[in-house]
């Protein structure tokens, strides 16, 4: 079974994220395209707070994304707690994750981005923090909206935010990023994971294409040390799909803003949520 070379496990901590190079195969992601493209052609799920509207002219409301499938879909359990995914995140890790979400997004031609944020402002693991199995679905570059990185930033503490372009961006908060701090696309195959922890800034621009999907299936999970989670992702889950009883966690407390010190950008916890 794969597991994270010493190159990938290096860049994991350096940068905040790694990338599972076909990890699962192009049948696979055939099969799991099918798969929501039919549920979401069916209707609305519970969790589903999107609805669909296939009389709307924004993509979005005619593809929205879909959230904790694995509650009620087979597959998406399955997927969730796949042995490959497993075995990535413990070796990144040093230890076994907590399953606590799926997500699906569609992201058809003319979507909308999601503004740069990190999953911790979310999910609020505590101790440590949260990770992500990003599963890209379709080849994903610039052109169809592929996931921005800021590299480096996964080793920050959670970020105050700041109201998000909701003109290029279907969420309203983001985060700021430092000019000279890079942005960098990570383009991806079908088949390919990325993998990144709660700290690590990302977003994604619009789908710029004709005609071009860009379906991802996600799953976050929690730090095998942690105690705490938001309400919203209970129950949580061990890889082997038994519950493991955790504690609710409470957004609050501090949060960190850019300064500039020696003219460098560093981060103050100044701020508070």
């Amino acid at each position: 079974m794969s597991t994270p070379t010493p190159t990938d496990l290096e860049q994991y901590q350096r940068d905040g994220y790694a990338v599972a190079r076909g990890l699962f195969s192009p049948e696979e992601c055939a099969q799991l395209r099918d798969h929501y493209m039919d549920l979401r052609a069916r209707g609305s799920y519970p969790g589903d707070t999107a609805g669909v509207d296939i009389g709307s002219a924004d993509p979005l409301k005619r593809f929205p994304r879909m959230i904790h499938m694995h509650r009620w879909d087979e597959t998406s359990l399955h997927w969730l707690l796949d042995p490959r995914l497993g075995a990535w995140m413990t070796g990144l890790l040093g230890e076994e994750p907590y399953a606590v979400q799926t997500m699906l997004y569609f992201k058809p031609p003319g979507a909308r981005g999601q503004a740069l944020h990190q999953d911790q402002f979310y999910l609020w693991a505590q101790p440590g923090t949260c990770m992500a199995a990003w599963l890209a679905l379709d080849a994903c570059d610039e052109e169809n909206g592929c996931l921005q990185v800021v590299p480096g930033s996964g080793n920050l503490p959670v970020l105050c935010t700041r109201t998000a372009d909701t003109q290029i961006s279907f969420t309203d908060i983001t985060v700021e990023v430092p000019e000279g701090l890079p942005v960098r696309p990570v383009r991806m195959e079908a088949g390919d994971v990325l993998f990144f922890n709660g700290s690590l800034i990302h977003g994604s621009y619009p789908n710029t294409s004709q005609e071009r999907f860009r379906r991802a299936l996600i799953g976050h999970y929690v730090t095998g040390n942690a105690e705490k989670v938001s309400p919203f992702y209970h129950p949580v889950l061990r890889m082997d799909g038994s519950i493991v009883e955790l504690g609710d966690s409470q957004r609050g407390g501090r949060c960190g803003e850019w300064v500039e010190r020696d003219g460098q950008p560093v981060v103050e916890m100044a701020g508070s949520f």
